[in-house]
Parts: C-alpha cells; structure tokens; sequence
C-alpha cells in the first residue's frame, strides 16, 4: 500500500530469522521464538559485535518481550511476568491512568522489522502503552467517545501502518541488494507531524491535502546509515486488514546515493 513514488522494485524479505531473546524468554510451549538463528551473520550477536546503542532504541523496547504474548497459547491475554524485580512495581508506561474508564490490554507484538545491532525486532506498544502515550500528548479520553474496542483498533492500525512502511522500505533496499545481502535493520525512527516534507509542501501547493503525519526512519545498510522520510496521507474508509493510509516513502536526499536512487525510479516510471 502506498503512492506509487514508494514502489520502486519488488523487494524479497531480508534473509533473516528471529533468534530466541536471552534476557526474557517466551513460554517454552511457544514454537514461533525456538528457531535458531540462520541466514545472514551481521544479525547474530558474536563477542566482537558493537554493542547495541542505548540511546538508538527508546527505552520500552528492553523489557518488550516479556509483554509479547505467544500467538498459539490459549487465553494469552495478559502476562503474569510484568513486575519488576528492582522495585515490584510494573513497567510505568503499563500503568493505566488514574481515571481510566476500561481496561486495557498490556500485551505487545512483535513487528517483523528487524532492529539494529541485535538479533531482536522492534515490539510495538500495547494498548495501555498507547493510551498513556496519548495522555501525554495531551489528549483527554472525556472529549470523545471511545472505548475499549477502538483502542484494540487503533492499536491494529498503527502497526499495519508501520509494515505496510517497512514493505516500502525494503522496495528501495532491493536497489542496494549487491552491497548489502544481508538486507537491511532499523536503527531509530522519529515523529515530524509538523515538519512538513519539501515534496509534502509542493504536493499542497497543487491542490493535494497535506499529510497527517510525518516519520523519519533511520535504516541500517549494512553499517551505513539511510534516512527514510515517510509522508502519511488519509486514504479514506479502513479495510478489513486495519489498512487505510496512503504512504509515501523515500530515501532522503542526504546523500548522492539517495539523489541516484530517487532518478534511477523516476526515469523508470517515466517510460515504463
């Protein structure tokens, strides 16, 4: 799903499996985390390996997996192991808010989008997650009338939303394949909703609508940074598969390989 200016070639996952996390280990009942690590060596952790960056990684994403519920246990709906042993207490943003009209879920999934120096992938936020995240913000849950099954939505949404990205992504990486075989991670990512892109801008000035939202994606080609500036337009009704944005995803004109890569698709679909 996306503007076409975000499909340059058809894109093959990268050849990389999902290594057991080691520091909080799912039910020993769930097959999908008992795969050892294959295929490309750059995503497997090794004594001489750079250690991760902590501060490329927002800090919910440490303790992710002991929120991420196995897909094949019956009644995986919330997770005992959610207490700190340093202070009892549970992580902070999995406390619901003091006036919280319902419940809500504080399990998380796991994204199929690799991250950077580690043989883990990103884990999106849980409802509760997302709920305070918005608090935050400053959104209060009395001006509107929400409950706890558009939350469960709205959580669906916004990770199709970042697939559907990463799938763009990957269409641009396959330019890059020679170079990087492995293909490619990522590293730390950013919301600009206000910072419209110059491309953005001009798509105004002929009469399109701006976009609602903004992200910069920093990916990881095979220990060169890449950014990524994502455009997201309202697309209208959500389908059945929780998908209704309009993405537009490019390399960042941050470098002469990004302004090749830019001309190379344009020229492309200019005469095919």
């Amino acid at each position: 799903m996306g503007l076409s200016a975000s499909s340059p070639a058809a894109a093959a996952q990268p050849p990389s499996a999902p290594k057991q996390h080691q520091a909080a280990s799912p039910p020993s009942e769930c097959p999908m985390h008992q795969e050892k690590m294959s295929g490309c060596p750059m995503h497997m952790k090794t004594p001489d390996h750079r250690p991760e960056n902590a501060d490329d990684v927002p800090a919910h994403q440490e303790r992710a997996y002991e929120f991420v519920a196995c897909p094949v246990k019956p009644g995986a709906s919330q997770l005992k192991d959610d207490i700190d042993p340093s202070n009892m207490m549970p992580p902070p943003n999995q406390q619901p808010s003091p006036d919280q009209p319902f419940p809500l879920s504080t399990v998380r999934e796991e994204s199929s989008i690799p991250r950077a120096h580690s043989d883990k992938k990103w884990v999106y936020p849980s409802e509760q997650m997302f709920w305070n995240a918005m608090l935050r913000k400053g959104w209060r849950w009395k001006d509107d009338d929400i409950t706890s099954e558009d939350m469960t939505n709205i959580i669906k949404i916004h990770n199709q939303n970042n697939e559907q990205a990463w799938k763009e992504i990957l269409k641009w990486e396959a330019l890059h394949a020679v170079e990087c075989p492995c293909g490619p991670s990522l590293m730390r990512f950013g919301g600009k909703a206000k910072e419209y892109s110059p491309r953005a801008r001009i798509r105004s000035w002929m009469g399109y609508e701006l976009p609602f939202d903004r992200h910069d994606w920093i990916v990881d080609r095979c220990g060169k940074e890449v950014r990524y500036v994502i455009d997201y337009y309202d697309g209208g009704e959500v389908d059945k598969n929780y998908q209704f944005t309009i993405l537009d995803v490019r390399p960042a004109f941050d470098s002469l390989s990004a302004v090749w890569d830019r001309m190379k698709v344009a020229w492309w679909r200019w005469t095919s």
